[in-house]
């Protein structure tokens, strides 16, 4: 575990505590069950912001705390506990990051401060098609009007303003659209993990030189590298919770006369699942320190986070259901929550495919 600062030590169980009392896993089954329109809780995510988590990688002159990466992902890792769904991960990480990295000081002024305080959300519209290729994009900046059409963009229907990745004389490019501007229309897609995203499309959306991110296709690199090593800490989170639910079960459940723990077969099968999270913890805390530091190596440190917590959530969430026998298989158990959590986590940012493919191709394969 990542030696913590005092202020990330007093971050860290800020989080624990809220999470436990006000968002454990039974309130996001009242939010799926109330079939709510954002796929969050909107009362919940306000008093996310109201404790600055929103703003956790914000600069103070804009609102934030400047706390960093890692402490960010010390709050996403609580919150994936519970699987408490928000818009933390695509407003107050992607696409502020996207601001911080790239945004000119009027844009950063204008948007920052409101998705430090939660009074906007930001979204990342990115990706074209049924794999997560950042590199294809097909939508297309011409005399100064966007179209293209985005497919999964997480928080898509909460959003207030959109980051787009558009090509412009033949450069991928970054744009910020505001959601309701003339041309920009979207559909709510209904996920298994009962999480908020969307489809969108921009038909002759005008756009200037002034809604224009600097860094083109390098930026979106580093922002999707932000968002990717942000969701490894919250699927840590969730392996981490399903992983301890489990290992209470088999120490509790009776079965053959026996406490199921005490049956070999299953030990082993515990064991795994520890040394693999143990392994996953170092590469997430890992990522999460890198781009604190802007190391060179952090590219590759977030794709192999990536693959291996998306390996490793996989396994837990499987062992969480087939551990607890019939119960695991019902609605009424949390274990299907973190089945699902984990699949659609897995594809988001990209797979464990596409990072074990990219992390081989920067090492030179």
């Amino acid at each position: 575990m990542a030696v913590l600062t005092e202020e990330q030590s007093m971050l860290r169980d800020a989080a624990k505590s809220w999470v436990q009392e006000k968002s454990p896993v039974t309130a996001f089954r009242k939010m799926r069950d109330s079939g709510a329109e954002l796929g969050y809780d909107v009362a919940a995510w306000n008093e996310m912001a109201e404790m600055g988590w929103a703003g956790v990688i914000v600069p103070e002159e804009y609102g934030g705390s400047n706390f960093g990466y890692l402490s960010l992902g010390l709050v996403l890792e609580e919150l994936g506990r519970t699987l408490t769904a928000s818009p933390l991960i695509a407003s107050g990480l992607g696409a502020a990051s996207a601001l911080i990295l790239g945004g000119s000081e009027e844009q950063k002024q204008a948007w920052l401060p409101k998705i430090a305080d939660g009074s906007a959300v930001a979204a990342l519209a990115i990706d074209e098609g049924p794999h997560h290729r950042p590199e294809k994009v097909d939508a297309k900046v011409e005399g100064g009007k966007l179209s293209g059409k985005k497919v999964f963009v997480l928080e898509g229907m909460a959003a207030d303003l959109f980051v787009v990745s558009a090509k412009s004389g033949g450069a991928i490019e970054l744009y910020l659209v505001k959601a309701d501007a003339a041309g920009v229309s979207r559909s709510k897609l209904s996920l298994a993990d009962s999480r908020g995203a969307a489809n969108v499309t921009f038909e002759n959306v005008a756009v200037s030189d002034a809604d224009k991110l600097t860094g083109g296709a390098a930026l979106l690199d580093k922002v999707l590298d932000r968002a990717r090593a942000g969701l490894s800490a919250e699927m840590l989170g969730a392996a981490l919770q399903a992983f301890e639910v489990t290992l209470d079960y088999l120490k509790t459940r009776v079965q053959f006369g026996q406490v199921i723990g005490s049956f070999q077969a299953l030990q082993h099968r515990a064991a795994k699942m520890f040394t693999e999270l143990e392994l996953s913890r170092s590469a997430v805390e890992a990522a999460l320190t890198a781009i604190d530091n802007d190391a060179p190596d952090t590219a590759e440190l977030v794709s192999l986070a990536k693959a291996k917590m998306g390996d490793t959530f996989h396994l837990v969430s499987n062992e969480m259901v087939q551990m607890h026998g019939g119960i695991g298989m019902t609605d009424a158990h949390d274990a299907g929550f973190y089945l699902k959590r984990a699949r659609a986590a897995e594809a988001a940012f990209g797979n464990q495919a596409f990072h074990r493919d990219r992390y081989a191709r920067i090492q030179g394969y």
